[in-house]
């Protein structure tokens, strides 16, 4: 059985990727923070991730840690080679946006958003391709953002999601020949209701995607459609992938989103 480790992996989309993967058959080396975060809801979440896999009989391992410290991150790969001997596979989907112009964002908060997003992912990715060499390969899935291209009101997530969307790219560069496979997953379908997205409504679900034009599928992308594609990327069956981009959604990055329906159509 193969062993994927998820930052950000105990609440909302993290929580039903590290769910998915589980269902799967991976073991899931699942952490975060159980403190609330600037900007999101998520808290308090590691005992209920921990009953819920126990429930569900799921081979999975819940920790605490912060992704921005190498010294936490270092605890948790070491936490993973000891129960289970290998790391297979790395989801970097740990993130804080907080909405905000440079004009109002200050220093402090912007140091902690890439920290959190960037350093983050490079601090896991580090930490995990030197065992993932030894074992002849692997593969990492960032997940990023439509914001990544720029979006209005948001500075410093927009700034940090796009030096994510580089560094897969250029992760996918140097370890080609390592047989390192690092991809990105977008969420798309502007509905996909998220620690983030709650904590920028003041928690408030009623105030969230009501004007989301949802997928090609006729309705919001959900955690499980991430899941199932963050899986296929961490599958055989993608073993020829690196260095691309899955928009899970509609059209995040390639000039989107999808205007709304027209009115005259049913």
């Amino acid at each position: 059985m193969k062993t994927v480790i998820v930052t950000g992996g105990t609440f909302g989309l993290g929580a039903g990727i590290s769910l998915g993967l589980a269902r799967q058959g991976w073991h899931v080396v699942a952490f975060g923070l159980d403190s609330p975060q600037v900007s999101s809801t998520a808290a308090n979440s590691l005992d209920a991730m921990r009953r819920q896999f126990a429930d569900e009989g799921l081979n999975a391992d819940v920790l605490e840690a912060d992704v921005s410290s190498a010294a936490a991150v270092a605890g948790v790969v070491n936490a993973a080679l000891a129960r289970h001997g290998r790391v297979d596979a790395l989801v970097h989907n740990a993130a804080i946006g907080p909405l905000g112009t440079v004009l109002d964002t200050d220093e402090d908060l912007w140091d902690r958003i890439f920290a959190v997003n960037v350093k983050g992912a490079y601090l896991c990715a580090r930490a995990v391709i030197p065992h993932m060499q030894r074992q002849g390969g692997g593969a990492i899935v960032h997940v990023g953002s439509g914001a990544g291209w720029g979006k209005p009101n948001m500075a410093a997530y927009a700034s940090s999601k796009g030096a994510l969307h580089t560094l897969s790219q250029a992760l996918a560069y140097d370890h080609f020949h390592d047989h390192i496979r690092v991809n990105t997953v977008i969420p798309g379908g502007g509905g996909i209701v998220t620690g983030m997205s709650l904590g920028r409504v003041g928690g408030d679900a009623s105030r969230f995607g009501h004007n989301a034009v949802g997928s090609v599928a006729g309705r919001p992308v959900t955690p499980d459609d991430m899941a199932r594609v963050v899986a296929f990327l961490l599958s055989d069956d993608a073993a020829t992938l690196s260095g691309t981009v899955i928009d899970v959604g509609c059209f995040m990055h390639q000039g989107g989103p999808v205007p709304p329906k027209p009115s005259h159509l049913p």
